[in-house]
């Protein structure tokens, strides 16, 4: 298992030929519009993940953007929500097609209302996850060891999520609904980035 990182964008050819990706990201802060996207970070599911650090306000990363659009390799999210609107804000590109393990576990896990990324992976995978970086200073020129085994930990273990959660949608009869959410999730994105991030436009009021 190994970390790698990489400046402005992902190397040539990195990811071709695969089926999944997971994929998070790192911002200066969780507001739409205010807060810059500074680092996003992959993992094919083998074992290693590779962390870029994007060089801003250009973000110019080719092969990045060709991976996140590739309609051939599904990214795996988990609250993919929030980073696809960030990549449609800052990249420029549609995010597609899309997994989300929140969205799967709320889904799945309806005897619960822990739905976090750590609080699943300790329930799913029996493995604990520290937070302690996720509130660091991610716009920094030098990523610190730790922010990147933060990082790191963030898309390693989604693959697996992806396939008991999978296993659970199946068993309650629910995975046509969760497919069909996955399809929607760009669509919600993008209705935050247009102003509709705190409005249900499905309730009746």
């Amino acid at each position: 298992m190994a970390t790698f990182l990489h400046h402005g964008d992902l190397p040539d050819g990195l990811f071709a030929g695969a089926a999944a990706v997971a994929v998070d990201s790192e911002t200066m802060g969780l507001a739409l519009g205010r807060d810059p996207l500074c680092v996003v970070q992959l993992s094919d599911g083998g074992g290693d993940a590779h962390v870029v650090q994007l060089k801003r306000p250009d973000y110019d990363a080719p092969n990045l953007k060709r991976v996140l659009t590739d309609p051939k390799i599904l990214k795996i999210f988990h609250f993919g929500r929030f980073d696809i609107a960030m990549f449609h804000l800052h990249l420029g590109v549609a995010t597609a097609p899309v997994y989300c393990t929140k969205i799967a576990s709320k889904l799945a896990r309806t005897y619960t209302d822990r739905h976090g990324l750590k609080d699943v992976t300790k329930e799913l995978l029996g493995l604990d996850m520290s937070k302690a970086q996720q509130s660091s200073d991610w716009g920094a020129d030098k990523l610190s060891d730790e922010q990147l085994a933060y990082a790191a930990s963030d898309v390693l273990h989604l693959h697996a999520l992806r396939g008991r959660l999978d296993e659970m949608l199946v068993r309650e009869g629910r995975d046509h609904l969760a497919r069909a959410c996955f399809d929607f999730l760009p669509y919600r994105a993008l209705l935050d980035v247009a102003g509709w991030e705190e409005v249900d436009i499905f309730a009746h009021a």
